[in-house]
């Protein structure tokens, strides 16, 4: 049974994120939407419209083409600068400021 757009779509991104070592907050902060609507989206309760695919694509620095592709082509378009070093660390977001000028 073959993959439909939406779960291509869906199975490419996680894929691009692990390849990456990236987190969702980061992903959602580079789209300027919610780690939340990223989520959602990810998780099938909404839907990643044309513009998002456009704007992940980007981001990631491949063509929408390999993005709606699947995985596979994803993470193989995926330029090496970008990929994390296997048992590299995993990006995370900045740390949140608090009142007192330091980090949490």
């Amino acid at each position: 049974m073959s993959m439909g757009l939406v779960e291509r779509v869906r199975s490419a991104v996680a894929a691009l994120l692990h390849a990456t070592g990236e987190s969702q907050t980061a992903l959602a902060a580079a789209l300027g939407v919610s780690q939340a609507q990223v989520s959602r989206r990810q998780s099938g309760s909404a839907a990643w419209s044309l513009a998002d695919c456009d704007a992940v694509a980007a981001h990631y620095g491949v063509d929408v083409l390999d993005l709606l592709a699947g995985p596979t082509r994803a993470v193989e378009a995926l330029p090496a600068a970008r990929r994390r070093l296997p048992g590299g660390p995993i990006a995370t977001a900045r740390p949140a400021a608090v009142p007192d000028g330091g980090t949490r």
